[in-house]
């Protein structure tokens, strides 16, 4: 007993004394050491954070919520009386609407007045002077100029078929969107993300539309096993060509893909699959366009944006947000709220966040260690911009998600506000693409060492959740290239039908497979795919340009492809659908750990163990290996998914039928441990699990 005291104190002394060493230091530095030399700067940011949210929110009087409701006050809006339009414009000196209500001519009676004391404009019209589906815009004049402009805060912008002039619209029909699933819940554990593009996501030649995706598109996803999709290209863009990226109409659903009330509908069937639906929002940049865009409003080039060398970005042609000003802020916090309340997304993958958190906007930038995050090259207002929108947004929505499209490594993304992070729930794990292109690019298949591959894929913050992917829409644009061209190249034309197959495509194939269940298998937030990489879609990406002559051969998604029983593309899908059925059987999958078992470069063997389920890879080109041992948890193992499956276009060799058994060995009897012995082909992989 005595000895036990003893070691009680001692375990007291020890936690008191860490508790005391621990003092002010943020949670993200207790939880990484090494950032103990940082404390002071992340507790400045975090402090900037809560100074600001104590000034939008006059110390707590207001919720972030409440500020964020710029949506129902500036815009047009039906009320009682009639419309009512406002707008932020502090340069301008008039502003009239123009639409076609009054042919389009500068009119005395639309003519909008400056509240008193602000720099807002407004114009209260009766009932009769505008209806649903009329086009407008505002004129405006400032000293020195004049011009058309769509409104900042439209919700609805539509382009002219014939002219491709773009206008806002009236919009406000007769009866709402009456919403099916109200209290939808996302299932996280794990998230299953199909990145997708409404436009191209149709086998025709042309604009693929709302609808069109809801009916076609989503039965397969379900059916596929994803949980959510995360679809691109929502916001308002004038050039379709910028796959979404170049956002003019910040509160506008896209309307070359159909209305309001036929996305609303998407979201609610999506629901009703249990599918999560995220946003792809565009916060980082706005497109330059001056009478679509934001980038000269009301005769002021900085309203939204950064004066002098920062107002554009070097490499992007576009603008970059001032996020130090209020107005600004109100903005874009509105904006997040808006797309939660108004169309029910369930969360957002925040783009092009790396560029937003430095001066440099991390070009030529190499981040080599923890001080390259914190010399004064941050930007101190877009971490506080994108800390408020987290807060926001799960204030609105506690079960909200948020990603952070991230490349640099800032630690701290996905941790928790309080504890000093900026409260994204997941964060985008852009390491493991690049690392399968260097891979296949760079490295023979003899050379594939197992140590590196498994390093790179759980390389990742402990605590941080990460999306992991192989590929997304970056590696199917044009300039680069899928794994499968990767892999395959020209045999993907010619010899993709069941029993052509060449080496090269059999190659292509078993290493497709192996690379997406390595990846998928060892997530510790989700996965992710982009549309019709799952069955090894052909060809590139490349949206109608002037260089291609506008077409849409490029710019669609070929699922007769996947669908042809005839062709090896079905493989794939199969393949795809059943490695996520077999992840989805772990009750909180990528909850439960990763626990390395044998690794062997020479071989080219990697095994580790999630729970109950053991994940056997062999990524030699040549050597298949009978009787293979690893030491594992005792018990009876049963096959659950091979890659070398004929069902997946593979040999068969493996009798996945056979049970096996651990042998015994004394030397590990008290750790409950024996012996596993598997015959593993050449570049194949096997998940067995452990029978109770």
């Amino acid at each position: 007993m005595k000895k036990v005291k003893n070691i009680s104190a001692q375990n007291k002394n020890f936690q008191k004394a860490r508790q005391e060493n621990n003092k002010g230091l943020m949670g993200i530095v207790q939880n990484d050491p090494y950032l103990q030399p940082f404390n002071e700067a992340i507790k400045g940011r975090h402090d900037h954070v809560s100074w600001m949210l104590n000034r939008i929110t006059e110390n707590g009087k207001l919720s972030l919520s409440d500020f964020a409701n710029g949506y129902n006050y500036f815009g047009l809006h039906q009320t009682i009386d009639g419309w009512v339009f406002r707008e932020w414009a502090p340069n301008a000196t008039d502003i009239f609407l123009i639409g076609d209500f009054n042919d389009w001519k500068i009119n005395e009676e639309y003519r909008c007045k400056k509240i008193e004391g602000t720099q807002n404009w407004e114009l209260k019209l009766a009932p009769e002077k505008m209806s649903h589906g009329n086009l407008y815009k505002m004129y405006v004049r400032w000293n020195g100029g004049e011009g058309e402009r769509i409104p900042a805060w439209t919700q609805r912008v539509v382009q002219d078929n014939r002219t491709k002039i773009f206008s806002a619209q009236v919009w406000c029909p007769a009866t709402p969107y009456i919403w099916k699933n109200k209290k939808f819940r996302p299932e996280t554990s794990p998230l299953l993300i199909y990145e997708c593009h409404i436009g191209m996501s149709q086998d025709a030649e042309k604009v693929g539309t709302y609808t069109e995706f809801k009916s076609n598109v989503l039965p397969r996803i379900a059916k596929a096993g994803y949980n959510a999709i995360q679809i691109m290209a929502i916001q308002e863009h004038p050039y379709y060509g910028s796959f979404g990226y170049h956002v003019s109409s910040f509160f506008a659903a896209s309307s070359r893909f159909g209305t309001p009330e036929e996305l609303k509908s998407l979201i609610d069937k999506a629901h009703s699959l249990g599918i999560a639906v995220i946003m792809d929002i565009v916060h980082s940049h706005a497109v330059k366009n001056e009478v679509e865009g934001l980038a000269n409003l009301a005769g002021d080039p900085n309203q939204y944006f950064y004066p002098g060398d920062r107002r554009e970005h070097p490499a992007w042609d576009s603008l970059c947000f001032d996020y130090g000003k209020d107005n600004v802020l109100h903005f874009l916090l509105s904006n997040c709220k808006y797309w939660l309340e108004e169309y029910h997304f369930d969360g957002f993958r925040f783009d092009g966040v790396t560029s937003m958190l430095y001066y440099s906007h991390g070009l030529g930038e190499t981040f080599t260690g923890y001080a390259d995050y914190f010399n004064g090259h941050q930007d101190d207002n877009a971490i506080c911009y994108l800390t408020l929108a987290n807060l926001l947004i799960h204030e609105v929505n506690t079960r909200a998600i948020t990603i952070a499209e991230e490349v640099s490594g800032m630690p701290g993304l996905s941790v928790r506000y309080a504890d000093g992070g900026f409260g994204f729930d997941y964060r985008m794990a852009m390491n493991i693409p690049d690392y399968w292109i260097k891979t296949i690019k760079e490295l023979p298949d003899d050379k594939w060492k197992p140590s590196s591959i498994f390093w790179e894929i759980t390389n990742r913050r402990s605590d941080e959740k990460t999306i992991a992917y192989c590929e997304s829409h970056d590696q199917a644009l044009v300039g680069d290239k899928t794994i499968i061209f990767r892999l395959i190249d020209a045999d993907m034309y010619w010899h993709f039908k069941k029993g052509d197959e060449t080496d090269i495509v059999r190659r292509g194939i078993a290493l497709h497979k192996m690379i997406r269940l390595a990846t998928a298998s060892t997530m510790n937030g989700g996965y992710l795919n982009f549309m019709g990489n799952e069955f090894g879609h052909p060809e590139w990406i490349d949206f109608p340009r002037e260089g291609n002559d506008w077409s849409h051969k490029y710019a669609r998604r070929q699922w007769n492809l996947v669908d042809n029983k005839e062709l090896c593309y079905h493989y794939l899908g199969d393949f795809d659908k059943d490695m996520l059925r077999v992840i989805k059987s772990r009750e909180k999958f990528n909850e439960t750990p990763v626990k390395e078992i044998w690794h062997d470069d020479t071989d080219q063997i990697l095994a580790y163990c999630r729970g109950d389920l053991l994940f056997v890879f062999n990524f030699s080109p040549s050597h298949s290996y009978p009787d293979y041992g690893f030491l594992v948890t005792e018990g009876t193992y049963q096959v659950v998914l091979n890659t070398d499956s004929t069902l997946y276009g593979g040999f068969g060799f493996a009798d996945d039928s056979m049970k096996h058994i651990t042998n015994a060995d004394s030397l590990y009897a008290h750790q409950h441990k024996g012996w596993l012995k598997l015959y593993i082909p050449a570049r194949s992989a096997v998940v067995l699990r452990r029978m109770v």
